[in-house]
């Protein structure tokens, strides 16, 4: 809800129900997710989640608003997670069938990779963000992280030592990262998304990236909704770019000082 950019937007109306409303009905759509929980914080500003979460049957978490890492493993194991996929709560045009792609690859190589995401590089529309990771590894980052990013952010000490975990990921067949803006993080994103669900929503259906994708190849003029941010990542991690080792500096330009990336 303390969100710097668009406060409050996890439970912004999106047709009549809230973002967070759809992010759990559309992971529900997922064949391989068994349990979808919301890891929020114990801050005043969150109990309207909480109570959302309650009054829905919405497992729910509350822990430090910092240390995220901290919030996600005592989530996990106050679940008995023996496999956690997280998805960020500004993504409200996730795709099941791309999470249950990560999650089957994972599984698939179990004894090869202990992380799996779309993340590294990145290919997929920006907002469409999805991690997979074994308890363990989550345990082991838990135990060990000691520098802040890395307890802010949950996964990178996890995905940028890998010599200690296994590092798998999941590509698109063309890389869209860099041209589709379909995540959460300003007004103009808020409108682009309602614009989506308007044309594409029908109860009891979950429509995907590729209907998505054909939606914007009908109607571009879409894109022109939040265009002014196209290009821009917020790369939580920017201002850390000189320890992160498996990060590719060269596709981020830092703004100034401000937390914002512009991919190049």
């Amino acid at each position: 809800m303390t969100s710097e950019r668009l406060p409050g937007k996890v439970l912004m109306n999106i047709l009549g129900k809230p973002v967070l409303w759809h992010m759990v009905t559309r992971l529900n759509g997922s064949e391989l997710i068994e349990k979808v929980v919301v890891a929020t914080t114990t801050n005043e500003t969150d109990i309207p989640i909480i109570r959302f979460c309650d009054e829905r049957g919405i497992g729910v978490y509350a822990g430090s608003e910092e240390n995220v890492l901290d919030r996600y493993y005592k989530a996990a194991s106050h679940f008995s997670a023996t496999v956690i996929v997280r998805i960020t709560a500004d993504c409200p045009l996730i795709d099941p069938k791309i999470v249950d792609r990560v999650i089957q690859h994972y599984l698939e190589n179990k004894n090869k990779f202990d992380y799996v995401s779309t993340n590294h590089p990145t290919t997929f529309p920006d907002g469409l963000d999805t991690e997979v990771f074994s308890f363990e590894a989550l345990e082991k980052a838990w135990k060990n992280a000691k520098k802040q990013y890395e307890r802010e952010h949950v996964t990178p000490y996890i995905w940028d030592q890998p010599e200690k975990f296994g590092i798998g990921n999941v590509e698109n067949d063309q890389d869209l990262s860099a041209t589709e803006r379909w995540t959460l993080d300003y007004e103009e994103d808020l409108e682009f998304v309602r614009a989506i669900y308007a044309n594409l929503y029908k109860e009891g259906k979950i429509f995907g990236m590729e209907d998505v994708l054909k939606l914007l190849k009908k109607k571009p003029e879409l894109r022109d909704i939040n265009k002014k941010y196209l290009g821009f990542n917020w790369y939580a991690l920017q201002k850390h770019l000189d320890e992160l080792r498996t990060v590719d500096r060269s596709k981020y330009e830092l703004d100034k000082g401000k937390e914002t990336g512009k991919k190049t």
